[in-house]
């Protein structure tokens, strides 16, 4: 089961700003990669369901937070359906991403207690997500469906949304920056902040930099903002 309630998972996503989104098939690496991000200062972390038998990757990152960083928040990315969100659940997972809006996984996150980020490219499919229970919509693919543009647009008519884009979004300075005056909530970022250069050459110490770089220059963006 989960390791963190609902309000902490989606309290911490809000005031850091930051979830790190990575696959791995290897699981000695996932949990090395996890840990590289975690000492850079990310507590919550994203393993995307992209791989066979990824589930039991994931309980391998679940028992490392468990003995050893229990403080980290652990959750599941790439969920199209409900009984693979069940399989995490069971796997300890503490929020569930997906690419997309499933009632189904929906219903059954927020009969448990699991934050759900559902992907969503549209105001009326953030209107249904919110009707289910969601808290913050995934914007995806972000670059894709306007950009920090229609976050912005979305948050006019719409001032409760909290919006996280994931896809489209640079550990720079100038895209953070675009998305946060917007009004995201939080961003994810993936291959372009954990790099397969990094993965390939082990560099976990560059892993760690760069997360606690992006981390420092959410906060500067945010009192900017």
């Amino acid at each position: 089961m989960a390791r963190h309630s609902r309000l902490e998972v989606l309290g911490v996503m809000k005031e850091i700003g930051l979830v790190p989104v990575f696959y791995q098939a290897d699981a000695k690496i996932a949990v090395q990669v996890a840990q590289a991000c975690a000492e850079g200062g990310a507590r919550c972390i994203e393993f995307t369901n992209r791989g066979d038998r990824a589930v039991r990757v994931f309980e391998e990152l679940t028992r490392w937070r468990d003995e050893q960083k229990p403080e980290v928040i652990l959750g599941v990315g790439s969920v199209v359906d409900a009984p693979t969100a069940a399989l995490y659940i069971a796997a300890g997972a503490d929020f569930v991403v997906g690419p997309l809006l499933d009632e189904d996984t929906a219903k059954l996150c927020n009969s448990r207690k699991i934050p759900y980020m559902p992907g969503c490219g549209s105001v009326t499919e953030i209107h249904r997500a919110h009707q289910l229970g969601v808290e913050i919509c995934k914007i995806f693919p972000g670059g894709q469906v306007g950009g920090p543009e229609f976050v912005k647009a979305v948050r006019g008519p719409c001032p409760w949304a909290e919006l996280m884009p994931t896809g489209g979004v640079s550990p720079t300075r100038e895209s953070l920056s675009a998305w946060f005056n917007a009004g995201t909530a939080c961003v994810g970022i993936g291959s372009n902040l954990i790099t397969k250069a990094l993965i390939d050459a082990k560099d976990f110490a560059g892993i760690t930099k760069a997360v606690r770089q992006t981390l420092d220059m959410v906060r500067e963006v945010r009192r900017k903002a």
